[in-house]
C-alpha cells in the first residue's frame, strides 16, 4: 500500500471529504493537524507551497485540495454498466434531497459530485434552518451524508463533465473518463465562488488568497487578513476571523447588505475588523506568498496598501453548468430556467438549487426544490411504462 499522509484543519469539509475517500476505499493514512500544530504547518508549506488544506501527500506525490478526479485515479474502483432510474449531478442540499426522495420511491439511484455538501459546508452558523437553533454547515451537510448513506444510493466522487441524448437514454461521461447511462436526470450542482479577478490571482491561490475561511482560516491564526465583500457570507467571515486573526480588514465595493443581526455582531468586533468602503481591491502584492494588497477608493480613486497575510473572497456565487451547456436552456445569468416543478426544456431532465433561476438561495429552499426534482423525475419515468 503507497503511504498517505493528509494535513487538514478541524473544520475544514473538504479534508472530511478526502478521508472519507480513503476510508471508502481502504487506503490507511496518517492525520496531520495543520491548524492546531504549527511546525506541521510549515512542513505542509514547504512541501506544497500552499497555505491552504487539504493537501494529501501519496508517496511523494502532493494533491492540493479534494481532487476527486485524481484520488479515484489512484485508489477508485469501476462500477458495471448499470442503467439508472435517476442520476443526480450534484451532493448539496438539492441533490442529497433529490437522491432520499428517489430512493424512497424505489428508483435505482446515482449521485455524483465532486464533494458532499457543496457550498452549505463552508458556512460558520445556519441560524435559519428549521429543526436547529444554530448549527454549523458541516454538522447539517453530515447529517443529510449520514441519510443518504442509509440507502440503496450509489455515490461517486467524480464531476460530470458531459451530458449527451442516447435514444431515451442519457449518456453522462465524468472527469474520470467514466460514463453512466441514466433514465433521467436532476442537475443540482450548486454554485461556485466567483473570483476577485485581480491581476495575479491565479499566482497567489492556495498562496494567501483563498475562498474557504472555515478551511483555511486556522492557518491564519494571530495574522492580518482581508475580507472582500459585502453581503451575509462576508460579514460572517469577518466576525469569525476577527476571533482567530490579529486584525481584519472588511472590503467592501459599494453598501452593506447584511441581516441585522450579523451587523450587530460586526459592529461587536470593532477593535479588530476595520471597514473600508467604498472600496475595491485593485492589486494582490508579494512575491511567492501574499504580502499585502492595493485597495481604491470608488469615487477619488485614491489607493492604499495593507500589509495582509490572507484575503478572503466572498463576492458572491457563479453556477456550476458547464457540464449541461448547450443541453438545457439558461437565462442571462447562467442559471438553468425551470418552471415551478423543477422541469427544464428537455423531458427527462430535471434541476434543483442554486443552479436554478428560482430566486431564493436558500438551504432550505434547495432541499425543498430537490424533493420536487425527485418526484417529478419518478412521475416521468411512470409515463414511459404507460401504454
Amino acid at each position: 500500500m503507497p503511504r498517505v499522509k493528509v494535513y487538514s484543519t478541524a473544520q475544514c469539509p473538504y479534508c472530511r471529504m478526502v478521508k472519507a475517500f480513503l476510508e471508502k476505499n481502504g487506503v490507511a493514512y496518517e492525520s496531520i493537524d495543520v491548524g492546531a500544530d504549527e511546525a506541521a504547518a510549515e512542513e505542509m508549506i514547504e512541501l506544497s507551497g500552499q497555505y491552504g488544506v487539504p493537501v494529501t501527500v501519496v508517496d511523494g506525490e502532493v494533491i492540493v485540495g479534494f481532487d476527486a478526479p485524481r484520488l479515484t485515479e489512484l485508489f477508485g474502483s469501476e462500477r458495471p454498466g448499470e442503467i439508472y432510474d435517476l442520476i443526480v449531478m450534484g451532493a448539496g442540499p438539492a441533490g442529497l434531497t433529490a437522491g432520499v426522495y428517489a430512493s424512497r420511491k424505489l428508483l435505482s439511484t446515482m449521485i455524483i459530485s465532486e464533494n458532499i455538501g457543496g457550498q452549505a459546508m463552508e458556512s460558520w452558523a445556519i441560524e435559519n434552518y428549521m429543526g436547529y437553533r444554530m448549527v454549523t454547515g458541516e454538522d447539517l451537510m453530515t447529517k443529510f451524508e449520514e441519510q443518504v448513506r442509509n440507502l440503496n444510493i450509489h455515490l461517486e466522487l467524480d464531476r460530470v463533465t458531459g451530458v449527451e441524448k442516447e435514444d431515451r437514454l442519457f449518456k453522462i461521461t465524468t472527469y474520470g473518463e467514466r460514463i453512466f447511462h441514466a433514465k433521467s436526470i436532476v442537475v443540482a450542482t450548486g454554485r461556485h465562488s466567483r473570483r476577485l479577478g485581480v491581476e495575479g490571482e491565479e499566482r497567489f491561490w492556495g498562496r494567501g488568497v483563498s475562498v474557504c475561511s472555515t478551511c483555511d482560516g486556522p492557518l491564519f491564526k494571530g495574522k492580518d487578513v482581508a475580507v472582500v465583500g459585502g453581503g451575509n457570507s462576508a460579514v460572517i467571515t469577518a466576525i469569525e476571523m476577527g476571533k482567530i486573526a490579529r486584525s481584519v480588514h472588511l472590503i467592501v465595493r459599494s453598501t452593506i447588505r447584511a441581516d441585522p443581526v450579523y451587523l450587530d455582531r460586526l459592529k461587536e468586533m470593532e477593535q479588530n475588523v476595520t471597514i473600508h468602503q467604498p472600496y475595491t481591491v485593485a492589486a494582490l502584492l508579494g512575491e511567492e506568498v501574499l504580502a499585502g494588497i492595493r485597495i481604491r477608493e470608488k469615487d477619488s480613486g485614491d489607493e492604499e496598501e495593507l500589509a495582509v497575510d490572507g484575503v478572503f473572497a466572498e463576492i458572491g456565487h457563479d453556477p456550476n453548468i458547464d457540464a449541461v451547456r448547450g443541453v438545457v436552456a439558461l437565462n442571462d445569468q447562467d442559471e438553468i430556467v425551470v418552471d415551478e416543478n423543477c422541469h427544464t426544456n428537455v423531458p427527462g431532465i430535471y434541476a434543483a438549487g442554486d443552479v436554478t433561476s428560482i430566486r431564493g438561495k436558500q438551504i432550505i429552499i434547495a432541499a425543498g426544490e430537490g424533493a420536487k426534482a425527485a418526484l417529478e423525475a419518478q412521475a416521468y419515468l411512470l409515463s414511459l411504462q404507460a401504454p
